[in-house]
């Protein structure tokens, strides 16, 4: 569907044209989601800014997603886990919690962020497969109190598209998939995995522009 990240960021970029030049906020969810947010500030001249939150996976599944966590230690875990050990999982909320700080702090260094109270967020990533990073990025946004919270992503699942448009004032998608999803990285001819350099590069070229 995509030939890569940056050709699904024009691409949703072209559907986001009303908030050109206002006084919207982009928040792209690292890594591959940068790519996206960057394209669309580059477009559409706006501000662009992280919501940073780590995947919880499964023991000895890296790619399969049970939970996110955020860099304030707020986390969610999917209803369909059960026999979860609690001990294990405190310890991955603690590592991923402070990864998300860590990064955090590379990405930022001395920058401080823009506030968003009473302005309009847009939240990019490359895909929506579960929805668990997204709606934690969601809630932490939220408790920021913007005016409107869109969400605008490339490829979402039908089943999550409904979940996210009620937790968020417009959700914005390229291409909502009604059966068998699959991954996110199945809709584009190149997935490769952003490196935090990359991220990096692109936070300055957008950061420079102001």
């Amino acid at each position: 569907m995509f030939k890569d990240r940056n050709d699904a960021g024009k691409r949703l970029a072209s559907l986001l044209g009303k908030y050109k030049d206002s006084d919207a906020i982009v928040f792209a969810l690292p890594r591959g989601g940068v790519v996206i947010g960057y394209e669309i500030s580059r477009v559409l001249n706006l501000p662009l800014e992280l919501v940073i939150t780590r995947k919880i996976s499964r023991p000895n599944y890296p790619e399969y997603a049970i939970g996110a966590v955020s860099e304030t230690g707020k986390y969610i875990i999917s209803e369909r886990e059960e026999n979860i050990d609690e001990e294990w999982l405190e310890q991955e909320i603690h590592k991923e919690k402070m990864e998300a700080i860590r990064r955090r702090m590379e990405y930022y260094s001395n920058r401080i962020p823009l506030s968003i109270k009473n302005k309009i967020v847009i939240i990019v990533d490359d895909g929506v497969a579960t929805g668990l990073s997204l709606s934690l990025a969601i809630g932490e946004i939220k408790s920021k109190e913007p005016k409107y919270i869109v969400i605008a992503v490339p490829v979402i699942s039908k089943d999550v598209a409904d979940s996210m448009s009620k937790i968020c004032d417009k959700l914005i998608a390229f291409e909502t998939i009604d059966d068998n999803f699959g991954s996110v990285g199945s809709y584009y001819k190149n997935f490769h995995q952003v490196s935090d350099e990359e991220v990096k590069k692109l936070l300055s070229k957008i950061w420079k522009r102001k």
